[in-house]
């Protein structure tokens, strides 16, 4: 309708009168609209406005957008229906993960983006005892916990979001990184004792030491390696 060169008559004589050569599109409109078509379908946001509005906010900004990588299945086997995914983590890590030290306020913002539920990240804040600047990798590790049954699991989906390996690959990650998360959860657990964490950090090096440094899955899920957790 932009193109034709016809005037819009005014239905209400206070409306004003506009002519086709009037109404300027920019140029790269078209483009950002696709753009953000293709997010919204590989998103699939519970609250399309509100994430809406965060995209283009992000956008604007020059930041990264609370957009999933590839279309994600929903996932029948979380522990708790939270709404949380290994997706929407991955956005959030995506969005956090290079500060490094983020505030609460900032990490909220993120969460209700993607409208997670408050009361996740509540119990999550509470878990953690987090107040004012937050260290993004504890945070993360809470929310991967959340996503499987015991902490062999969220160790697995810590390695498969933080690696730098292509997908379908190794997911390695940098041992002291694993060995930090990992006692980190060890520790929130409460029952894990810190001779069991040694004897799983021990029997990694051996693996780790012949992988430049590196630590993946398949070698804390082998029957060999000490048990991660008490269950």
């Amino acid at each position: 309708l932009v193109e034709l060169n016809l005037c819009k008559m005014p239905t209400n004589p206070d409306e004003p009168y506009y002519c086709s050569q009037q109404i300027n599109i920019p140029p790269s409109l078209p483009d950002i609209l696709k753009q953000f078509t293709k997010a919204a379908i590989r998103t699939q946001p519970k609250d399309v406005l509100a994430w809406s509005a965060a995209y283009f906010k992000d956008m604007a900004k020059g930041e990264t957008p609370p957009v999933k990588e590839r279309l994600e299945m929903p996932t029948a086997t979380q522990k708790t229906d939270t709404g949380l995914t290994p997706g929407l983590l991955r956005v959030l890590n995506k969005q956090l993960g290079p500060k490094k030290t983020v505030s609460l306020n900032l990490v909220m913002e993120k969460w209700a983006d993607l409208a997670l539920p408050k009361e996740q990240f509540d119990d999550l804040v509470r878990i953690g005892s987090f107040g004012g600047e937050v260290e993004w990798n504890k945070f993360f590790a809470l929310c991967a916990s959340a996503l499987g049954e015991n902490i062999t699991d969220a160790m697995k989906t810590v390695c498969e979001i933080l690696t730098a390996d292509p997908e379908g690959g190794p997911s390695r990650i940098p041992f002291p990184l694993f060995k930090d998360l990992y006692t980190y959860l060890a520790q929130i657990d409460g029952e894990i004792s810190q001779q069991q964490i040694n004897e799983v950090c021990n029997y990694l090096k051996y693996h780790v030491d012949k992988q430049d440094g590196y630590v993946q899955p398949r070698n804390f899920l082998g029957a060999e390696c000490p048990k991660l957790s008490t269950r």
